[in-house]
């Protein structure tokens, strides 16, 4: 997969899967721009800003800070040629019929407006330009429901059906839009979180993003509107 003087922009990258991701669209040749919450988190896991890799502190749900940064790619590299939303959360919350707003709320933000406040101000560029490809990351738990668990599984299976949407909406314009749904992934929160359980099932963050960069390649130009699980052993 070579990337060569694209331009990949990835939400959430200073996480685990963000870091992956990352290292992988660089080393196949891409300009990153690596957005989250926090510079100092960004700044921890890559260093400093070079000319092939822009640091943005971005809150997500505050469109204007996500405009104003999307600017400043196109002022840099030109375009955007591939977003990859992997910005998202999980939380165990109560039965349905007991959730609170706040929990629906916060789960809904981080999910779901987060993804739909990059496709905003990304999407227009892309058509634009002419071409495109997003990669939307759901979740396996999107697929059904499960106890202590509706909220999440709302909003990950919101992100299949704006995934599946966009897809139909853009495919004509040469814009692609897929979706990943990965089990659990292995990161050290999951293990400290579940210690008894065996991380060797899990979805490792190299593997799921090895996923994400083949939908994002020209290898994969003919899928549009996918829901990929990715599963591990579990």
């Amino acid at each position: 997969m070579d990337f060569s003087n694209k331009t990949v922009v990835i939400t959430g990258a200073a996480g685990n899967l963000g870091g992956a991701v990352a290292d992988l669209f660089f080393a196949s040749g891409a300009n990153l721009v690596l957005l989250d919450l926090k510079r100092d988190a960004l700044t921890q896991r890559y260093g400093q800003a070079t000319d092939r890799r822009v640091l943005e502190a971005v809150n997500l749900l505050d469109s204007a800070q996500v405009d104003a940064a999307v600017l400043a790619v196109e002022k840099q590299f030109g375009r955007i040629d591939v977003l990859c939303n992997l910005a998202g959360g999980f939380r165990m919350g109560n039965a349905v019929h007991t959730t609170s707003t706040g929990d629906w709320d916060f789960l809904m933000d981080i999910n779901v407006r987060t993804l739909l406040n990059m496709v905003r101000a990304v999407v227009p560029k892309m058509q634009t330009a002419g071409s495109g490809c997003i990669v939307n990351v759901g979740a396996r738990s999107a697929l059904s429901g499960a106890a202590q668990m509706g909220a999440y599984c709302a909003t990950k299976s919101a992100v299949i059906r704006l995934t599946e949407s966009m897809a139909a909406e853009l495919r004509e314009q040469n814009i692609r839009v897929n979706c990943v749904l990965p089990s659990i992934i292995d990161t050290p929160e999951n293990r400290a979180s579940m210690p008894n359980a065996d991380p060797a099932r899990w979805v490792s963050p190299q593997d799921l993003a090895q996923v994400i960069a083949f939908l994002a390649s020209d290898a994969a130009r003919a899928v549009h509107g996918a829901a990929l699980p990715v599963s591990g052993l579990s």
